[in-house]
C-alpha cells in the first residue's frame, strides 16, 4: 500500500470555543498506481484530507503510513515525505516565484541537491510531460495564462519525481477548453508513469471521465467510497449533500423513465452514446 489513513481526526481550534471537526475517523488505503478522485462541496474536509498525506498538517489523532512507515513517528523525515508525495495547490500563483518558468520548475529537484545536469534534465522532462510549449520555458511565470500556470506548477512538482501526485481543484477557475485540458494531460501523465493520482474537485463532471475510484467527503467524513458506476448511483444523495452526478446519468434516468432500455450506471459520454444507441438498435461501427 502507498498511503494509510488510520483513524485519522483533525480539530481546528481545538482549544477553544470555535473548535471544528474537520477530520472525523478518517480510514482510507491509496494503492500505488490509482487514480483517485476526492470530491466533496466547499468545507467538506477534502482539502485538509490530502495536506495531512504529505505532513503540511498533523493529525489531532491516528496515524498515517507511507510505505508501511509511520509519518509522525519521531524521527520520520518529513522533507523526504514531501518529495515523494507532491502536493499542486488549488491557486498555482502560490507556488510560482522564480524569474522564468524553467528556473521555477528547476527549484524543487535543486533543492534535492540533485547537480545542474540532472535538475535541468528533470525540469525539461517534466514540462514536456505536463504539455507546456517549449517557446514558454524562458517566459516569466506570471505572464501565463491560467492554465499555463497551473501545468508550470504540476511541473515544478514532477521534476522532484513524486511517487504520489496530489492536485487540488487543478481546474479551477479555468474555462471548459482549459479544463478539458489539463484534465486530459493528467490522465495521460498518469498512463504513462503509473503514478498514483489523487484529484480533488467539487464536481463530479471532472472527474467522471478519468478516475478509478472516487472518495466524496462530507463534514469531515467519507461519505462514499467506491468506483464512479457506484457512486454516481446514489446521485440523490450526493444533491443532498450539495453535489450532483454526471449530466449523463441524469439523461439517462429520464430515458430509462420514458420507457428506453438504458444502461442508467454509464458515466462518461461515450458510455451513454454506446448504451443510447444499442438501446435504439444502432450499430455504432456504421458511424466510424
Amino acid at each position: 500500500m502507498s498511503i494509510i489513513l488510520d483513524h485519522i481526526n483533525y480539530v481546528y481550534g481545538g482549544d477553544t470555543p470555535l473548535a471544528v471537526n474537520a477530520l472525523d475517523d478518517i480510514c482510507l488505503q491509496i494503492p500505488e498506481g490509482q487514480f483517485v478522485g476526492i470530491i466533496g462541496h466547499t468545507g467538506s474536509g477534502k482539502s485538509t484530507l490530502v495536506q495531512h498525506m504529505n505532513g503540511l498538517l498533523k493529525a489531532s489523532s491516528g496515524h498515517i503510513y507511507f510505505h508501511g512507515e509511520d509519518i509522525y513517528d519521531k524521527d520520520y523525515d518529513l522533507k523526504k515525505l514531501r518529495s515523494k508525495v507532491g502536493l499542486v495547490f488549488q491557486y498555482p500563483e502560490h507556488q510560482l516565484f522564480e524569474i522564468d518558468v524553467f528556473t521555477d520548475v528547476c527549484f524543487g529537484p535543486k533543492n534535492l541537491g540533485l547537480d545542474k545536469k540532472e535538475t535541468e534534465l528533470r525540469a525539461f522532462d517534466a514540462l514536456r510531460k505536463v504539455g507546456l510549449p517549449m517557446d514558454l520555458y524562458y517566459q516569466s511565470p506570471f505572464e501565463l495564462s491560467g492554465g499555463q500556470k497551473r501545468r508550470v506548477a504540476i511541473a515544478g512538482v514532477l521534476a522532484m519525481k513524486p511517487e504520489v501526485l496530489i492536485l487540488d481543484e487543478p481546474t479551477a477557475g479555468l474555462d471548459p477548453k482549459g479544463r478539458d485540458e489539463i484534465l486530459k494531460q493528467i490522465k495521460a501523465l498518469q498512463v504513462e508513469t503509473g503514478m498514483t493520482i489523487l484529484l480533488v474537485s467539487h464536481s463530479m463532471e471532472d472527474v467522471a471521465e478519468y478516475v478509478d475510484r472516487i472518495i466524496v467527503m462530507n463534514r469531515g467524513q467519507v461519505m462514499y467510497d467506491d468506483e464512479p458506476k457506484v457512486v454516481f448511483s446514489h446521485y440523490r444523495e450526493l444533491e443532498e449533500v450539495g453535489l450532483a452526478a454526471p449530466q449523463v446519468t441524469y439523461i439517462l434516468h429520464k430515458l430509462r423513465e420514458k420507457g428506453l432500455d438504458v444502461d442508467v450506471s454509464a458515466t462518461t459520454i461515450g458510455e451513454a452514446a454506446d448504451t443510447i444507441q444499442k438501446a435504439m438498435g444502432v450499430d455504432r461501427k456504421s458511424y466510424a
